[in-house]
């Protein structure tokens, strides 16, 4: 009995401190992004609990730092190249590695081992490994600080994770599902689309989120193959920090503008992201 209670105690102090190290950042964030510059870093004095308190959720909000960020800068276009870019490259990278994934799962490919290990092998790459390579190319094609550059760089990096991802989540489907409809009078396709696709939706959900995520936190391919006409919300943001001055207020505030998308994006398919995690992890 002892053994036990000491075992939720000692599970209790680790999530404790989970959520105090992953919270409370965040926490800090939104409530820095609703105070003036000067009020950030009024810090309570250690053990004051009522002045930390007080420091991080009864304050008097002021919507200054959004009004800079949005009226006196570039900030919205950054927003809006980040969703372009974004859902452009996830629009791309998630039908046509669907497609390639249920062609590596169903049909018979000479090689296809080989193949998919080198489909997954370019995604191993870091993606600094690429860059030099990727940047003469796209200045030989004459893409390079354009949108359409640097959505196809997140496509190439998307689309092998895609690929990769989705093939678990058929191979999970039993061929036999499909035999069936094509007694039934169904084609491969008419198949795929009313066996194969509605089992791993949840597969698909998972895949829009995480390469979603890929594209909205990029930073190293924004800054190299984008330019000023492509700067994305990363490089917007982090432009506020200079050699002569840190603007913390509208850092903090750009911050939590950048993560509600991420989290309502997850909000809406939450389930279906849960179900396509588990998918993988049972299958794994």
């Amino acid at each position: 009995m002892h053994s036990s209670r000491l075992k939720q105690v000692r599970k209790g102090l680790v999530i404790g401190l989970f959520v105090l190290w992953t919270v409370v950042p965040i926490i800090f964030m939104i409530s820095s992004s609703f105070k003036g510059t000067g009020d950030i870093f009024t810090l309570p004095a250690i053990g004051d609990w009522w002045g930390l308190m007080k420091f991080l959720f009864f304050f008097s909000a002021s919507l200054t730092q959004f009004k800079e960020i949005f009226l006196h800068g570039p900030f919205l276009a950054h927003l809006l190249h980040s969703f372009v870019a974004t859902a452009l490259s996830v629009i791309i990278s998630v039908p046509v590695g669907l497609a390639a994934a249920y062609a590596l799962s169903r049909a018979r490919i000479p090689g296809k081992k080989h193949l998919y290990f080198w489909v997954i092998s370019t995604r191993m790459a870091p993606p600094i490994a690429v860059m030099v390579p990727l940047y003469v190319m796209w200045q030989t094609f004459g893409i390079l600080h354009s949108m359409v550059g640097l959505v196809l760089a997140y496509v190439t990096f998307n689309l092998p994770f895609s690929i990769w991802l989705m093939r678990g989540f058929i191979d999970a489907i039993p061929s036999e599902l499909e035999e069936a409809a094509y007694v039934d009078g169904k084609s491969r396709i008419g198949a795929f689309i009313d066996v194969v696709f509605p089992l791993i939706r949840p597969g698909v959900g998972a895949t829009v989120i995480l390469c979603s995520m890929f594209a909205w936190n990029d930073y190293l391919f924004a800054l190299i193959l984008g330019g000023g006409r492509t700067k994305t919300l990363p490089i917007g943001i982090g432009e506020l920090a200079s050699a002569t001055s840190i603007l913390w207020g509208q850092i903090m505030a750009g911050g939590l503008v950048m993560i509600i998308p991420m989290v309502v994006l997850g909000l809406i398919i939450r389930k279906s992201l849960v179900t396509g995690l588990t998918m993988g992890a049972m299958r794994g």
